[in-house]
């Protein structure tokens, strides 16, 4: 139970990484963004006051009355800003560049992980709860061909139901752990020097958050799942009414066989918070990687200035991606007892995803999570914990591909803009 966006990330908070990222260690002065060419409409130079001078890397400043010469430094060389100069129209239009690029890119990823990928988290978790189903779907091929007949019989509000539901509880989700950390002396991010008391303390707000979202996502769930031959035209705050509806024991009537909210506490904190830490500590490891490794190119001074721009905004990119795609991996059996134990009792129909037409119901009858665990293993085997697995390759497949496209097109943009 987690957001699908990772945490701590902000493709409008990309803006200023290009001119760090540019200047990075001194190492190559090519294109420097902290030129006074370029940045002359936001910085004015303060006036030189007597027995001063700017200083450069290195230098020292000089006794008061003692006269100056110039010494050389490697480097940009600052010019004065002319207002109908060049170089300050060309600065200026890098900057916009900069700016539509962090926030087309970050406008790309959040298309790709809550619209694209939509249909495949759909049929994803169909599978995942069909005890009934012969067919795994463990591979991308066979996912594609019952999506297909799923498009054809049912048009392709089958594939993109529930995904305003989605949207509600990523809201939901973000807005209590806000809520909480402002009311309790819980921290919302970690710092640089912590502790085990105060890592503690986060995982803490991370499972109260989880704890209050949690009725909402057993109401998004049913919603994603729920077959539209017999669903409802039901309206978008509907996740909302019937997630209020199961804490207060209201709204529509469920079978003996549910599960009350208490049993689902630890299953969903357990899932959540184990993705959290699994994602944190992935995307830190691939991130520190990717860092290093540009380090290590600037120093070489081989790094042109279109691959210097691409490392400052596309490293965190590509470590959210892995550590979504690794944290979704290795959860992905508990995330199938998660989502049984959420649909028992609820009287949801779904699609026979074995031959991608007709519904059938959900009538488990699992005790709790052992007893969930253990009646897969028995009945369906260990892949049973797998069903549907071809679709979580084919949503992450797609969103590679966004992110390789989006790279390109950057790509050409710059080399066209320098």
């Amino acid at each position: 139970m987690h957001p699908r966006r990772p945490d701590g990330f902000d493709g409008l908070g990309y803006r200023g990484g290009a001119r760090d990222e540019q200047g990075f260690g001194g190492a190559f002065p090519a294109r420097s963004f902290s030129t006074g060419s370029d940045l002359g409409h936001w910085v004015t130079t303060p006036p030189d006051i007597p027995g001063s001078r700017n200083l450069h890397w290195g230098e020292k400043s000089p006794p008061y009355g003692v006269p100056t010469t110039s010494t050389p430094y490697e480097g940009p060389t600052e010019e004065p800003f002319s207002s109908g100069g060049g170089g300050s129209v060309q600065g200026q239009s890098s900057e916009q560049l900069n700016r539509f690029a962090g926030f087309g890119i970050g406008l790309a990823s959040l298309f790709t992980e809550n619209v694209l990928a939509h249909p495949c988290i759909v049929l994803r978790r169909q599978c995942q709860v069909n005890y009934h189903a012969q067919h795994y779907h463990l591979t991308p091929f066979t996912v594609i061909n019952i999506m297909y007949s799923f498009n054809k019989t049912q048009g392709p509000r089958a594939l993109w139901k529930g995904m305003g539901s989605t949207f509600i509880v990523q809201g939901v989700t973000l807005g209590a752990e806000g809520i909480i950390s402002e009311f309790t002396p819980l921290p919302r991010e970690v710092l640089h020097k912590w502790s085990p008391k105060q890592i503690g303390e986060h995982l803490l707000l991370k499972s109260l958050t989880y704890v209050v979202a949690m009725p909402f996502y057993s109401a998004s769930l049913i919603e994603t799942v729920q077959s539209e031959i017999i669903r409802d035209n039901t309206g978008i705050l509907e996740c909302v009414k019937e997630g209020i509806g199961r804490v207060i024991g209201m709204g529509v009537p469920h079978s003996k066989r549910l599960l009350p909210l208490l049993s689902l506490i630890f299953p969903t904190v357990l899932h959540g918070v184990l993705h959290y830490i699994i994602s944190s500590l992935i995307q830190k490891f691939v991130l520190l990687i990717l860092k290093r490794k540009t380090y290590n190119s600037h120093l070489a001074e081989s790094t042109s200035p279109v691959q210097s721009m691409l490392d400052a905004y596309f490293p965190e990119l590509i470590a959210n991606f892995a550590a979504s795609l690794c944290s979704d991996v290795i959860l992905y059996p508990l995330e199938t007892v998660l989502h049984r134990l959420h649909i028992q009792g609820t009287r949801t129909i779904i699609d026979n995803t074995d031959l991608g037409y007709e519904v059938l119901p959900i009538n488990t009858q699992y005790e709790g999570m052992r007893d969930c665990i253990n009646t897969i293993k028995q009945e369906e085997g260990v892949f049973g914990f797998y069903k549907g697995f071809g679709a979580l390759i084919i949503q992450y497949t797609l969103h590679a591909a966004v992110l390789q496209i989006t790279k390109i097109i950057y790509s050409t943009l710059l080399q066209n803009n320098i």
